[in-house]
């Protein structure tokens, strides 16, 4: 993503329940968040943003499967990867990201947005996709190239609240929300519908049959943790996302869900 210099672009968002105050001079990354993402207003700093991001385009090369590297001092976190640079407040308030394109500012932004959840223990952004049926919110997740983006495409025309990354919200009553998520693969444009309560977890298999079968809590805790969007770095936050593990299984029902490539298993779920 080159440097393109305009004029100084500064926006506020709205992501679940917290205000996201971009600033950026690039032409090309003030569009990616007027049409990633539910923007409130635009103009000057935000003194009521939850987080401040910088954003500045013309850093690294293309990502090349590389892993996030990650060095803590006492006021900052640095995340490095060979298409994105970004520094962080301890509390992930604020950031500076530098980023080769599109596809790294996603990922750092997923990276950033993921920790200040789980910093202040409001919630989770789950490998997953999730759909809208008759006002309830299911979950589907599963091993890379499971299903996870067939099943929300099958899904239409119920709403997508997410197709890459799902964004669960814990209520101070236990009720677990999800919210319409900015962090897209390929259903760019937000969800018409901006949250509903998660009803159900499934966890997804390609099979000749159609079977929804369910699972334990525990069972459900032991396939979340890896699909959480999380980087290692620090054992209390690690300790956090472990609990909010264990609140959502405890809280909705889990599920495996063996399904061909057609729109059948809402069967099941209905």
């Amino acid at each position: 993503m080159e440097v393109e210099v305009d004029h100084m672009y500064v926006a506020t968002a709205i992501v679940g329940k917290s205000r996201v105050s971009f600033k950026t001079e690039s032409k090309r990354i003030a569009e990616f968040v007027a049409k990633r993402f539910r923007v409130s207003a635009i103009s000057g700093q935000d003194p009521q943003a939850d987080l401040n991001v910088r954003i500045r385009g013309g850093y690294g090369e293309p990502f090349d499967d590389g892993p996030v590297q990650i060095s803590v001092s006492e006021h900052l976190i640095n995340f490095k990867r060979c298409d994105y640079h970004m520094i962080s407040s301890r509390d992930y308030s604020s950031a500076e990201i530098h980023v080769y394109d599109e596809f790294a500012l996603k990922h750092a932004l997923i990276n950033l947005y993921s920790s200040w959840l789980i910093h202040g223990e409001r919630g989770l952004l789950i490998h997953s996709s999730c759909v809208v049926q008759d006002g309830k919110a299911w979950m589907f997740a599963g091993q890379s190239g499971a299903g996870k983006s067939t099943v929300a495409e099958l899904s239409r025309p119920r709403p997508i609240l997410s197709d890459e990354a799902t964004f669960l919200y814990i209520e101070e009553n236990g009720r677990i929300t999800v919210f319409d998520s900015p962090f897209r693969s390929e259903m760019e444009n937000p969800c018409e519908l901006e949250e509903a309560e998660l009803s159900g977890i499934h966890y997804i298999i390609q099979s000749p049959e159609v079977e929804r079968v369910s699972i334990t809590p525990l069972d459900g805790f032991a396939l979340m943790l890896d699909k959480v969007f999380y980087w290692r770095h620090d054992p209390e936050e690690t300790r956090n996302m472990i609990a909010l593990c264990k609140k959502v299984v405890q809280q909705v029902p889990s599920y495996q869900l063996y399904f061909q490539k057609n729109d059948t298993f809402w069967e099941r779920i209905s």
